[in-house]
Order: structure tokens, then sequence, then C-alpha cells
């Protein structure tokens, strides 16, 4: 017989005997009975290493805070559910979250650190979904997560230039009806006129706020997974074209040959943009159909 079954054998064999001892029983007990928010609590202290890098790229300014909105709006789902958090988990959400925290414990520095913060919050979000109440919504929860992330650098820089290409397209083709346009890469020359389409005016900012929303939303509402799910292509289309309708209307107004002042450019983006996130709330907010078997 090898080695680990006559230690797995002796293990099984002492097993009755720590039962019988008080000491033993009560520290089980307490484990069972500790509360939900004990375990959460030990399961974002574990994840350590990431929120002091979160915190270290936020600070230095490489990025927007705009992730410390979705760890806000995550903590405050968890502090409304606090009185209805689940006694009995299920093991497949808290095996999930184990295996998360393990693994991105296990790859500190063999991964990029936005990688290895992917992984612990997905991790956060699998322990959250273990303890909240079953008509909470996993995948805008998840979504937060991935929110929280400090990712508005790294998207500007790898999808940013197509997003402006996008835009800088679909407005050339607005503005066909009024003016001569040609469009170059990010750039359009409207009626002789120069006009860039910069890193602020791909959309980057715009769809992180839209989708934020439209989490926000859901969760606030109490909103199924799969009415989250089925309106989400629904707020890509809302950000893109609200993108391409800001775009289209700085770019006339630059055309014209009237410098706008700064102040009026970022009017222009937060109209837009409050336009756009109230179309996306009133989207999440309707009531889900009921479907009939």
């Amino acid at each position: 017989m090898t080695l680990p079954a006559l230690l797995s054998m002796r293990s099984m064999s002492d097993l009755p005997r720590l039962v019988s001892v008080p000491a033993f029983v009560r520290w089980g007990i307490r484990i069972d009975t500790a509360p939900a928010g004990v375990w959460l609590a030990l399961l974002a202290a574990a994840l350590w290493p990431t929120w002091l890098w979160m915190g270290r790229r936020m600070l230095d300014g490489s990025d927007d805070p705009l992730g410390l909105l979705a760890l806000a709006a995550l903590g405050w789902l968890a502090w409304r559910s606090r009185h209805r958090l689940r006694a009995a988990p299920p093991l497949g959400w808290l095996a999930v979250a184990l295996a998360g925290a393990v693994l991105a414990t296990a790859v500190q520095g063999m991964l990029p650190a936005l990688a290895v913060s992917l992984l612990a919050l997905l991790a956060l979000a699998a322990g959250l979904a273990a303890f909240l109440p079953a008509t909470v919504a996993t995948a805008p929860m998840f979504g937060l997560s991935v929110l929280a992330l400090p990712l508005l650098a790294s998207l500007q820089f790898y999808a940013g230039f197509p997003l402006r290409v996008i835009t800088a397209e679909a407005s050339r083709w607005l503005l066909m009806a009024s003016h001569v346009v040609e469009r170059s890469g990010a750039s359009l020359r409207v009626d002789g006129h120069l006009v860039i389409v910069d890193a602020p005016c791909s959309g980057v900012q715009m769809a992180w706020f839209g989708y934020f929303t439209a989490c926000a939303v859901t969760l606030y509402l109490a909103r199924g997974n799969r009415a989250f799910l089925t309106r989400l292509p629904a707020v890509s289309v809302l950000v893109l074209g609200g993108n391409i309708v800001r775009n289209t209307i700085l770019v006339a107004a630059e055309a014209s040959g009237r410098h706008l002042p700064g102040w009026a450019h970022e009017g222009v983006g937060l109209i837009v943009l409050a336009a756009v996130c109230g179309a996306i709330a009133w989207v999440m907010s309707r009531p889900e159909r009921k479907r009939h078997v």
C-alpha cells in the first residue's frame, strides 16, 4: 500500500477521535456559522495585491479613477442585501471564488497585472454571488467587477483608433448632405477645413458610463439576468450612436470656421452623455416580459 493511502486511512481513523473533542467541535461550529460578511471580508483581504496595484495605477495618473464608482456600486449592493445574505451559499459559486482567488495569487508576476486583477475581481464577484440572495442578477454584478478595473487607458490604446475611424466615417455620411467631406484615417476634411477626431472622441469613456448605467440600473431595480443580457445590444447601439452624434456636432462646428472654446466641447459631450445614459436607464428599467409556455 502506498504512503498517501496509509496517511489517508490514518486521518480517517483519527476523525472519530477528533469529533469527540469538544474544542474541535466548537471550532467547527464557529466556522460553519460564521457570518457571510466575515467570509466576504476574508476573500477581499486575500486579494490585497490587486487593491494595491489598482490604487497605485489610479493615483499615478496613468488611468481614470472611474473604477471606484463600480467598486462603490458593488459595496452598496452588498450593504443593501446585508440582512438577506444566504447562510448556506451554493458550493459552486464558493468553489469558483476560491479557485479564482488562488489562481490570482499563483500567477502574480507571471501574467500582466491587469489580467491578474481581472481574475481577482471576478473571484470577488463569485463570492458575492454565493452569499447574496438568489434574486440578485449575477451578470450585471460581474459586469461591475470588470468595470472596476483601471482599464480605460488600455482600451484607449488598443481600441481607441478603430473606434475613432468608425466614428469619423459615420460622421462623414451624416455631414455629406450639406458639406463636402473627405475622410483620411481618423481625420475629416470638411469644406476644406481639416478636423481631427482625437482620442476623447473615441467614445471609450461614454461606453464605460453606458455599461455602468446598465449594470447599476439592473441591480437597483432587481431585474434578471435575461433582461440584462438581452438588452446589452441596445446599450451598445445607444453608446455608438451617441458618440457619433456628439462627434458630428463638434466637427460641423469646427468646420464652420468658428473655433469652439473648451467649455463648449465639454458641454456638448456632457449633454449627449446624459441623454445616452438616460436612454440606457429607460431601456434597462422596462419590466421583463413574461414568457408563455
